[in-house]
């Protein structure tokens, strides 16, 4: 029996060590300048503009449920493409800092423990001890639900469109 290799990027918020599908990640950028958008959900930190267009950037601390930090030289946006309910959707998520790229087989994956943990079970697949450290493997489309998404992608479009049409 072989296991599948799957490639996934690691990266840090606070002292805890996340992982996302490789498949997923279009590209890591520094922390520009985000714009706030008015009565956006908390776990929406702004926009920013990426090569014209809109991207909606998230603050992965507040939807992880953890607590706020000041971002460093090494806080950066990990720009994702999640598929939820059928919507492609491309998402900055900040992160305090990106890691490495690593293989993880599916032997080396665990379940999460069914006590005490402190985020969702349902947007995580597992978690892999590497070192003196587990790594918590995180499903990407199953972090949003079908609602925050629309909601995000109207408020990408409305800035769109403000950006764009409207001068006033």
């Amino acid at each position: 029996m072989t296991d599948t290799l799957n490639s996934f990027l690691t990266f840090r918020l606070g002292d805890e060590l996340f992982a996302a599908n490789v498949g997923k990640v279009i590209e890591i950028l520094e922390l520009p300048k985000v714009t706030k958008v008015p009565r956006s959900p908390d776990f929406m930190r702004g926009v920013v503009n990426l090569r014209g267009n809109v991207l909606s950037v998230i603050d992965s601390r507040t939807k992880f449920g953890l607590p706020q930090a000041p971002d460093t030289i090494n806080t950066c946006i990990i720009v994702m493409i999640i598929n939820v309910d059928g919507q492609k959707v491309t998402l900055g998520v900040i992160v305090d800092a990106v890691q490495e790229v690593m293989e993880i087989e599916d032997s080396q994956m665990q379940d999460m423990p069914s006590i005490g943990s402190k985020y969702k079970a349902e947007f995580i697949d597992g978690m892999v001890k590497q070192d003196d450290q587990f790594i918590m493997i995180l499903n990407i489309d199953t972090l949003f639900s079908s609602n925050e998404v629309s909601l995000l992608n109207d408020i990408a479009s409305t800035v769109s469109e403000d950006a764009s049409g409207k001068s006033k």
